[in-house]
């Protein structure tokens, strides 16, 4: 039988989880969550487990070096470095608006990376 030990990063109270492996049940049992999002995400964490990425690109011809930007949604854990190879050969011109796509679909994940502030000329 499977057992993974997690905590819970879904709200700060930062619940203990103990996820089982249930073959009899044809999936897992969580335990130690006070609310169903804790089971939601001890499931999805043992299974498919996903993060979103935050980290900046060069720019040029600018005062600022670096822009910061995040993905607009969760990749998964397993391709993370992958992306920052992409992520770090980037370099782009200003101007640019929060919100604008920098990188759209980074590596087929079907996720954009997208500027989190605005840089002027």
């Amino acid at each position: 039988m499977e057992q993974y030990e997690k905590t819970c990063i879904v709200c700060p109270r930062g619940c203990r989880l103990t996820i089982t492996k249930d073959d009899t049940k044809g999936g897992y049992v969580v335990e130690g969550n006070t609310c169903k999002r804790g089971e939601e995400y001890g499931i999805k964490e043992v299974t498919n487990p996903t993060r979103v990425l935050t980290s900046t690109v060069k720019l040029k011809n600018s005062f600022h070096k670096r822009l910061p930007v995040v993905t607009k949604g969760s990749i998964p854990k397993g391709k993370i470095f992958d992306c920052m190879k992409v992520i770090n050969k980037v370099e782009i011109e200003p101007p640019i608006r929060e919100g604008d796509i920098v990188i759209e679909n980074i590596l087929n994940t079907g996720i954009d990376l997208i500027a989190s502030r605005s840089i002027e000329v």
